[in-house]
Order: structure tokens, then sequence, then C-alpha cells
């Protein structure tokens, strides 16, 4: 079965990290682009990170460059996103995205909350 499964998430005070893992599982995710996004309630999803395939690129999105690091570890089908001096604009679901990057196959995961609060 093809799924990402994403961990990591839960509360933090203002300030803090996390380290945020999503593991593949039915593919090998070094064929694929992985990205981050995130939901919070009411406001679309919008892209966190991304990390290319062999992980020689990355890109962030403004509100988290500096703070975010999107890695990858393709021998453990894993890639992680550790989030240093959260905010609590940062409280969202957090999901892991992969994008075939020859074929039109993608894949999200279920999402994990992530929730910055004193």
């Amino acid at each position: 079965q093809v799924q990402l499964v994403e961990s990591g998430g839960g509360l933090v005070q203002p300030g803090g990290s996390l380290r945020l893992s999503c593991a593949a599982s039915g593919f090998t995710s070094s064929s694929y682009a992985m990205s981050w996004y995130r939901q919070a309630p009411g406001k679309e999803r919008e892209l966190v990170a991304r990390i290319s395939s062999t992980g020689g690129s990355t890109n962030y999105a403004d509100s988290v460059k500096g703070r975010f690091t999107i890695s990858r570890d393709n021998a453990k089908n894993t890639v992680y996103l550790q989030m240093n001096s959260l905010k609590p604009e940062d409280t969202a679901v957090y999901y892991c995205y992969a994008a075939h990057v020859f074929i039109a196959r993608q894949v999200w995961g279920q999402g994990t909350q992530v929730t910055v609060s004193s």
C-alpha cells in the first residue's frame, strides 16, 4: 500500500522546537520530490518547504526561512522537518506530500497537528 505517515507533531511553547518525520511505504521515495504543507483553521493549505529527490535543492516559504529545515534520508525512505523558534502562527496541521519527478503521481499523508501555545 502506497502511503506517507507523518509523526512528531504536538503541543509546544512559543520559541520551542519540534521535528516532524514522514515515512514512505509502498514506493521508493528517492524518485519523488518531497514537500511539507500546512493548513491552519479557516485558511488554505500552503507550501512550507520542498526538497528535491536527491536532497540537493530545498525551497522554503518566506514565513519559515531561517527557522525550519527540511531534509531527507533516502535509505530510510523518510523526510524530516526541523522546526525551531516556533511561533503561534505556525499552528496548523502539517502534511507530507510526494510528487514523482517524471510521471504524474502524487501521494499525500494524513497530517499531524502542531500547536504552538503558552
